[in-house]
């Protein structure tokens, strides 16, 4: 059984044809994985400082996820990585915990809400920007460093991964899709 799956969970806003879901989609099937990418539709708008929003959005991330990945036959594939971005990391959480088998996953930008699917310790990694309006960066590496996530932080770097410098954005790309492929290969980054 050779065969391996790569699901894609996105953002709100950050669809997976924007840098971080497309060089990881290019990336997972340079490595073999089919993959497969999640959409969420009909999400609330005007979440940030809202938790009641924020929550009823994650809610339908992992609803909307479940009912896209209901038919996927996850017992064909030896190996199974989810790749969140932002509210993707919660329904990717949330899928992995429900799946009925040990899943690898990788997170970009996680929510303090990722955490509250604590993945298997050895199972996860995390990048995240220190200048992210989205995260109490302090908080998050605690629940990290809590879970056994490596959160792997950028500095200056937004929800995107990206600050107001072109060439740096290059650079953390290029550390973040090395990270992730030497989790892919069995690595610890």
């Amino acid at each position: 059984m050779d065969k391996k799956l790569a699901v894609l969970f996105p953002g709100m806003g950050y669809h997976k044809d924007k840098p971080l879901l497309y060089y990881a989609a290019k990336l997972t099937g340079q490595y073999g994985y089919e993959s497969m990418a999640v959409s969420f539709h009909d999400m609330p708008r005007k979440l940030r400082g809202n938790a009641e929003m924020m929550r009823t959005a994650a809610e339908l991330a992992v609803q909307q996820s479940k009912e896209q990945l209901s038919a996927a036959d996850l017992a064909q594939y030896s190996e199974v990585v989810l790749i969140g971005k932002s509210i993707g990391t919660i329904a990717a959480g949330a899928f992995a915990r429900e799946c009925g088998r040990t899943v690898r996953q990788i997170w970009y930008t996680p929510l303090t809400g990722s955490f509250t699917f604590a993945p298997e310790a050895g199972t996860c990694i995390a990048f995240l920007g220190e200048a992210d309006p989205w995260s109490d960066v302090d908080a998050l590496q605690q629940r990290a460093a809590g879970c056994f996530v490596p959160l792997h932080l950028y500095p200056d770097c937004n929800h995107s991964l990206e600050s107001g410098d072109v060439m740096q954005n290059l650079a953390v790309l290029q550390d973040v899709m090395q990270k992730t492929a030497q989790f892919l290969t069995g690595g610890t980054p």
